[in-house]
């Protein structure tokens, strides 16, 4: 589904993609491998992970923004890629 006419974001609409694939680069890596996948999907597939990981921070945060818009923030998912691929502070289990 195309966003509606004069739609506009404040930080962007984009994959961070200076730090990994787009979707569809994710999604024909994925079909190659055998799942059948389109851009659109790897996107929904990617936001959905994107939510749950925003959830709890919702709950801890008093805002009016649900997990599903912080989700699709950009400079959510660069904090998230931030935190996850940061090896300092780590302990080793």
């Amino acid at each position: 589904m195309s966003m509606p006419k004069g739609t506009t974001f404040k930080s962007g609409y984009a994959t961070v993609t200076k730090q990994g694939l787009g979707y569809r680069e994710i999604a024909e890596v994925l079909t190659a491998e055998g799942h059948k996948m389109n851009h659109a999907t790897a996107r929904n597939y990617f936001l959905r992970a994107m939510e749950k990981l925003a959830a709890p921070m919702c709950k801890l945060m008093d805002n009016d923004r649900s997990a599903k818009d912080i989700a699709e923030d950009p400079n959510f998912q660069t904090a998230m890629i931030d935190i996850l691929s940061s090896k300092k502070g780590r302990k080793s289990v």
